[in-house]
């Protein structure tokens, strides 16, 4: 498949942000999650919480950065594709969102930044 380079550049921005974030200790459990509700990057697992993760990469802050591209809708649709996920779980385990923002080649690390329950 024919990938655009938005793509290719969004496919290494997940693995840069996922090397980092197994560095930190957290562990993979899936990652670019589909369903109708929406698209989960990254979900991890931290201790028994799982941690659902958006990442965003922008090459300046000239219209807001990584952090301001995850508008009140995109935070809606992750939040729908989490619950989503969910349904798999008979006791659903402590949950967060999480960010990883790439921007003029520093990546930062914003947890715990949406509430859904």
């Amino acid at each position: 498949m024919n990938r655009t380079p938005q793509q290719v550049e969004g496919r290494l921005s997940e693995e840069e942000a996922l090397a980092y974030l197994q560095a930190q200790g957290l562990a993979l459990v899936e990652r670019n999650f589909l369903c109708k509700a929406g698209e989960l990057d990254l979900i991890m697992r931290d201790g028994p919480g799982l941690v659902f993760v958006e990442v965003r990469k922008r090459a300046s802050t000239r219209f807001g950065g990584a952090l301001w591209s995850v508008t009140p809708a995109k935070q809606k649709r992750l939040v729908r594709a989490a619950q989503y996920y969910l349904l798999r779980y008979h006791q659903v385990p402590p949950c967060r969102f999480d960010v990883i923002a790439i921007e003029n080649g520093q990546l930062r690390w914003l947890r715990n930044v949406l509430e859904i329950m």
